[in-house]
């Protein structure tokens, strides 16, 4: 069993930046971010795999956001650039073994972290 953790949610103007951190209890293959909007399903964001830090993002976050993991410390984290009101979700971790932006492929699951973006 895997025990995540998510920080850095918050509230945050339009163009800010904001840095989400995901605490990992053990080590599995593939780290994700997904979010969910109020009213919509639960969306992937982008993933890393733990070994040689292979990364794939969502269209909508490409150039804006960054995944990044600390191999060392079994975190993940999520850097986010120039923030839009749509990047409004909650944001929760997952951790995997299998290589997929599908979210029934994540195996652990976090409590998710609000991100509120303003006009």
């Amino acid at each position: 069993q895997v025990q995540l953790e998510e920080s850095g949610g918050g509230l945050v103007q339009a163009g800010s930046s904001l840095r989400l951190s995901c605490a990992a209890s053990g080590r599995t293959f593939i780290m994700g971010w997904f979010r969910q909007a109020p009213g919509k399903e639960r969306e992937f964001v982008a993933r890393i795999t733990w070994s040689g830090g292979s990364t794939v993002y969502a269209d909508s976050v490409k150039g804006r956001f960054t995944i990044s993991n600390d191999n060392a410390k079994n975190t993940v984290s999520l850097q986010m650039n120039s923030l839009k009101p749509e990047d409004t979700a909650v944001y929760y971790c997952a951790a995997g073994w299998v290589v997929s932006n599908l979210q029934r492929q994540y195996s652990y699951w976090g409590q998710g972290t609000q991100v509120t973006v303003s006009s």
